[in-house]
């Protein structure tokens, strides 16, 4: 399996803005479409944002629409493998462990469909 590995998570305050790490143990372009999920206390994962196998398409969750992007950086022969979540004003609602996946099927209407997952990064936001 390709390993990933997520790093770039903390405490924030309420309103900042925070970027998420997720580093592939070895090229995943045009091999695998790649998600960042969240599961918050007490709540069931979710994907949240996917881009897709050829990184030309990008899906983001109604919930965090607007203030969430992706992208990824591992499209030519010295890329970085990794793969981006950017947050912007972080509210209390996204404490969450944020999960990188990769999968193989992707949908422009569900994003990615997941099936491989790194350990997590925990996100906590306060006021």
């Amino acid at each position: 399996h390709v390993q990933l590995v997520e790093s770039g998570g903390g405490s924030v305050q309420t309103g900042g803005n925070l970027t998420l790490s997720c580093v592939a143990s070895e090229r995943t372009y045009m091999r695998f479409c790649l998600a960042w999920l969240r599961q918050a206390p007490g709540k069931e994962r979710e994907v949240i944002a996917s881009i897709s196998q050829g990184r030309d398409l990008t899906h983001i969750s109604e919930t965090v629409k607007g203030r969430f992007a992706v992208s990824a950086d591992d499209a030519t022969d010295n890329a970085k493998n990794t793969f981006y979540l950017q947050i912007f004003n972080l509210k209390s609602e996204d404490t969450a462990v944020y999960y990188c996946a990769r999968g193989t099927y992707y949908s422009h209407y569900s994003g990615c469909d997941a099936d491989y997952f790194g350990q997590g990064t925990q996100v906590t936001v306060s006021s």
